[in-house]
């Protein structure tokens, strides 16, 4: 069975491919501010961190999905990601000073990572199925962590791209001393989440392995 990953996150390409699945890749075309601000609007209220990351997810999956030749037949999985810290939402930081004022006020503080997770099946001549989740995991960052290893690890530039200005299975796991949670929800995606959103489908995990 075919597993399109409706993202271009390396990590997420990543861990599925250190689950045994190499999935096709394709781009969302999705504004992701524009989508969060209209329904904001609409509803007259701020999205929740679970809200946000699930509406995200779901809207990539059929982004992608929508493009698709009517012949093919299956999977495709979205995902979106956005960090919690003291109830304030901490996207992308992008810039080096914004990573760099985020690693003074993370360390020594746990934050929570939620992560939206969205699968679409399709088969020629029936109707799509959906199945959808969030999933949460928390990360507690080391209290000793210096100014100068801060400013190191902003240099190297991993910390501008990725929700909440870190990663935990690169450079900046060494400043993270636990994590509380399905460990891949900090990377990306849930791979267990995933296997049951893939089940709710009719569809076995192993079936998705393609990797040698």
């Amino acid at each position: 069975m075919r597993v399109l990953l409706a993202s271009t996150s390396p990590a997420r390409l990543m861990l599925l491919r250190q689950a045994g699945i190499e999935p096709e890749t394709a781009a969302p075309d999705v504004d992701e501010e524009a989508v969060i601000a209209a329904v904001e609007h609409a509803e007259a209220r701020t999205l929740s961190p679970d809200e946000h990351v699930l509406l995200l997810a779901r809207r990539k999956a059929a982004a992608v999905a929508a493009t698709l030749d009517p012949g093919f037949e299956g999977l495709v999985i979205g995902g979106d990601s956005m960090f919690e810290l003291g109830g304030e939402i901490l996207g992308k930081p992008y810039t080096p000073e914004a990573a760099t004022a985020r690693w003074h006020d993370m360390r020594g503080r746990t934050g929570t990572l939620h992560s939206g997770h969205c699968v679409v099946r399709l088969s020629p001549g029936a109707a799509p199925g959906e199945a959808h989740a969030v999933a949460a995991a928390s990360v507690t960052f080391a209290d000793d962590v210096t100014d100068a290893e801060i400013d190191a690890y902003v240099a190297t530039g991993e910390p501008l791209l990725v929700a909440g200005a870190f990663t935990v299975d690169s450079l900046g796991g060494a400043f993270i001393t636990r994590v509380e949670g399905d460990p891949s929800t900090v990377v990306g995606m849930s791979l267990s989440t995933l296997r049951r959103l893939v089940a709710e489908l009719g569809v076995s995990w192993p079936d998705l392995w393609n990797r040698s």
